[in-house]
Order: structure tokens, then C-alpha cells, then sequence
């Protein structure tokens, strides 16, 4: 079994910052119009792996499409970090794996996933 690891994230200015527990091997490359414009990786982790340490007042929410995933920025610099919303009815985070401090993103195994016809 493969053990998670502690990363911290943060926005571009380190107003947002979090630090999230997860295994960090793939990443998610979606097509939509949102993630391909702003160029995410993600991975996704249950809730209860998620801290966000500071900069709760300074995010921004934005819903697109089926409104599912509250899309948070910071209000200063703009830059997405994270994503929250549910999946089978348990809280998840999605973590921009662009935000995270330390990650070679050369180590990991990209998958495409064709969120334009999802």
C-alpha cells in the first residue's frame, strides 16, 4: 500500500495557503473550456486530507457548468489552488498540483481526461 505524503500549497501571493496529505503519482490533464484555458493539474483527495491554513476571506467562488465543484481563487492574485465539492456523496478537494511547493512535475504520469463531453 502506498503511504500518503504532506505537501503544502499556497496561491501566488501566499495569502491562500493549505496543506493537503495525499499520494502524488498522476495527475488529471481535463480538456474543458475552464482547466484547459487555465492550465490545472489536479488530484483529488477526501476533505479530511485537506487544511486550509490561511486566507479563507480572501476566496473567491466561481461555479461553471453542472455546478458541481466550487471553484475558489484568490481575490488578490487570481490564481486557483484548489476545488472542493463531493463525489458519491463525501466531500473531496481537488488540488492544483501547480500550487504545491517541491513537485516535479516531470515524476508524474499525466492522464488526459475529455472533460468536454462529460
Amino acid at each position: 500500500m502506498v503511504e500518503t505524503k504532506p505537501y503544502t500549497g499556497s496561491c501566488h501571493c501566499g495569502q491562500v495557503r493549505y496543506e493537503v496529505s495525499l499520494v502524488l503519482e498522476k495527475a488529471l490533464d481535463c480538456n474543458c473550456s475552464h482547466c484547459s484555458r487555465k492550465g490545472f493539474l489536479w488530484s483529488f483527495v477526501p476533505a479530511a486530507q485537506f487544511k486550509l491554513l490561511s486566507g479563507e476571506g480572501a476566496l473567491t467562488e466561481y461555479r461553471f457548468n453542472k455546478k458541481v465543484l466550487r471553484h475558489v481563487f484568490c481575490a488578490t492574485c487570481g490564481v486557483q489552488s484548489f476545488a472542493s465539492g463531493e463525489s458519491g456523496g463525501k466531500p473531496l478537494v481537488a488540488i492544483n498540483v501547480r500550487c504545491l511547493e517541491g513537485v516535479d512535475l516531470g515524476s508524474l504520469t499525466i492522464q488526459k481526461v475529455d472533460g468536454k463531453r462529460l
